[in-house]
């Protein structure tokens, strides 16, 4: 994280517009605001603090409640004038006792973990740590994991005609794995899937 953005914090009167984001969910969470001093006790304390413009001084998020926001991460903007806060939040953000200041649900998107799988399939990659099962599979080589992708896929058609739900689901998630490793082998992500899969949804996409 970088502690030594340059912030113009006189722009508007020594403040900073604050926007308070969920770091795994990419949820709006709240809009606060931060002088120096504020910004300095979030760096240093790892809490979210901001500055009170009506109690004229500074409060740390929770600090009656309970429900802080534990920080990740602070980016400046182009203007170097607001911040973008990625948390990770304790219990509902607003004092009325809802997950973000308009009243949203902070519910995780099953689907972002995908993107978070791939990040940790390309760590292992990268270090190779002795004694995983990912590192084993990069170990092997292509062919391995292109046979394990057909393997998986083979036992989820199996699971679809003659298994449960349960036993699809599990066998699906098997094969989504194994084909990551192969993405990440290939130098791919599951994004590129996706993006291929949105140009043909769009009006006019023909098959190659």
């Amino acid at each position: 994280m970088r502690h030594n953005m340059d912030i113009d914090f006189q722009k508007c009167g020594g403040l900073v517009p604050a926007i308070i984001q969920d770091a795994d969910t990419r949820q709006v969470l709240m809009l606060g605001y931060m002088n120096e001093e504020a910004y300095q006790k979030t760096v240093e304390t790892g809490l979210v603090t901001f500055w009170s413009r009506s109690r004229q001084c500074l409060w740390t998020k929770g600090e009656t409640s309970g429900n802080h926001l534990r920080l990740v991460d602070i980016k400046n903007d182009c203007d170097g004038d607001t911040l973008l806060v990625r948390v990770h939040p304790n219990g509902p953000t607003c004092h009325k006792g809802t997950d973000t200041c308009w009243g949203e649900e902070n519910e995780a998107n099953p689907l972002l973990f995908l993107s978070q799988l791939s990040d940790f399939i390309e760590q292992r990659h990268r270090e190779m740590p002795e004694g995983s099962y990912t590192t084993n599979l990069f170990r092997d080589g292509l062919n391995r994991m292109a046979q394990k992708v057909g393997e998986e896929a083979l036992e989820l058609v199996i699971e679809a005609v003659n298994g449960t739900n349960e036993r699809l689901v599990y066998e699906g998630s098997d094969m989504l794995y194994h084909l990551i490793v192969l993405l990440t082998e290939k130098g791919l992500r599951i994004e590129d899937l996706a993006q291929e899969l949105a140009e043909r949804h769009q009006p006019g996409w023909k098959k190659h």
